[in-house]
C-alpha cells in the first residue's frame, strides 16, 4: 500500500501491529522507516506488548541515504535487498535491537539539535521545491548554511545530562543509536564510530564552529578510522542510558533525518529490545566493512 502524505506509514504500522500481523515491510527512505517504528512502538506502549509480541520490520531501500538499512547489512540496492530479506525470513533471521527515543520520539539511527538539523530543513525546503537530493545538492546546502546562514558566534545547547561530559554550550548535539552518523553519496560519515544497536545511545556536540576546528574534525567524521574525532573543540559520550539538552533560543531539531521544527529542550531516552528486525545486524560490526554493500 501506497503512503500518501506525512505520517500514513505512522498509521499503517499501527495497524498491522493492532490486527498481529507478523511482518511490516517498506519501501522507502529514512523517514518512511521512521513513522513505520513509531506506528508499531505506539501500539507497544499502549498495550504493553513487548517487541518480540510486534511485527518485525523488513525495511528495503528507497530513499536518498537509507542510513538505516545501511545499518542492517542490507545491499543498497532495493531488488539485491528484496532478495536478501527473502533469505532472512525463509532462515528465520531476524533479532530485537534497541532504539532511541527525542522528546518521546522513536528514531532509528540518531537525532540532533542545531546545525546539522538547519541543513536538514534547508535540504527539506529545497525538495519542496521539486529539487532531487543529491550528495552534491547536500553538500552544496550545508556550506552555505555552516558560511551564510547559521550563528557562529553564539552557542544556545547546554547539555544537562550527564552532569559535567561539557560544561560549556555547544552549536550542535548529535545523538546517534548506530553508525555510520550519515552517508554522502558511498562515503560514510562518522560522529561515534562505537554507537551501536545493543548500546546505549552516544552523543557527539562541537563547541566551536570555527572554519579550521570544523574542517580539522569533520576530515576525522570522513577518514576510515575506528576512533571519534578528537579536539579542543569535540566533545563526545558513549553508552549513555539518558541525555538532555536545553536551549536558550529555539534551535532546529531533527530526527532520522527529519526536520521537526525547533526545540528549546529535549530529552533522549534508550530504549533497549525494542524493535524486532528481519536480518542480523551486529551492532557493533566494524562500518569500514559497509563498503562492501555501498
Amino acid at each position: 500500500m501506497q503512503t500518501r502524505y506525512r505520517g500514513d506509514a505512522t498509521r499503517l504500522a499501527a495497524g498491522a501491529a493492532a490486527d498481529k500481523f507478523g511482518l511490516v515491510m517498506t519501501l522507502g527512505g529514512d523517514g518512511t522507516v521512521n513513522e513505520a517504528v513509531n506506528g508499531l512502538r505506539a501500539v507497544a506502549d499502549e498495550s504493553g506488548r513487548p517487541a518480540a509480541d510486534l511485527p518485525a520490520l523488513a525495511a528495503l531501500p528507497g530513499g536518498n541515504a537509507n542510513v538505516f538499512t545501511r545499518s542492517l547489512r542490507t545491499p543498497p540496492d532495493a531488488v539485491d535487498a528484496a532478495g536478501r530479506l527473502i533469505e532472512d525470513l525463509a532462515s528465520g533471521r531476524e533479532r530485537c535491537i534497541g532504539l532511541g527515543t527525542a522528546n518521546g520520539r522513536y528514531f532509528t539511527f540518531n537525532a540532533g539539535l542545531g546545525l546539522d538539523a538547519e541543513v536538514v530543513r534547508a535540504v527539506e525546503g529545497r525538495r519542496a521545491h521539486g529539487l532531487a537530493l543529491t550528495p552534491a545538492r547536500y553538500t552544496r546546502t550545508a556550506l552555505r548554511q555552516f558560511f551564510r546562514v547559521t550563528d557562529r558566534r553564539h552557542p544556545a545547547i547546554s547539555i544537562t545530562r550527564p552532569a559535567g561530559l561539557c560544561p560549556d554550550p555547544v552549536y550542535l548535539c548529535i545523538v546517534s543509536n548506530s553508525a555510520p552518523w550519515t552517508y554522502l553519496g558511498g562515503r560514510q560519515v562518522n560522529t561515534n564510530p562505537d554507537a551501536g544497536f545493543d548500546t546505549g545511545l552516544d552523543l557527539f556536540a562541537l563547541r566551536s564552529l570555527g572554519t579550521v576546528s570544523t574542517l580539522r574534525t569533520l576530515r576525522q567524521m570522513l577518514a576510515d578510522r575506528a576512533d571519534p574525532p578528537r579536539g579542543r573543540t569535540v566533545r563526545t559520550g558513549h553508552d549513555l542510558a539518558a541525555i538532555t539538552l536545553a536551549a536558550d533560543r529555539p534551535v532546529a531539531f531533527q530526527v532520522d533525518g527529519e526536520y521537526m521544527g525547533e526545540a528549546e529542550a529535549v530529552e533522549f531516552h534508550e530504549i533497549p529490545d525494542a524493535l524486532r528486525v528481519i536480518g542480523l545486524p551486529d551492532s557493533r560490526a566494524d562500518w569500514r566493512d559497509q563498503r562492501q554493500v555501498v
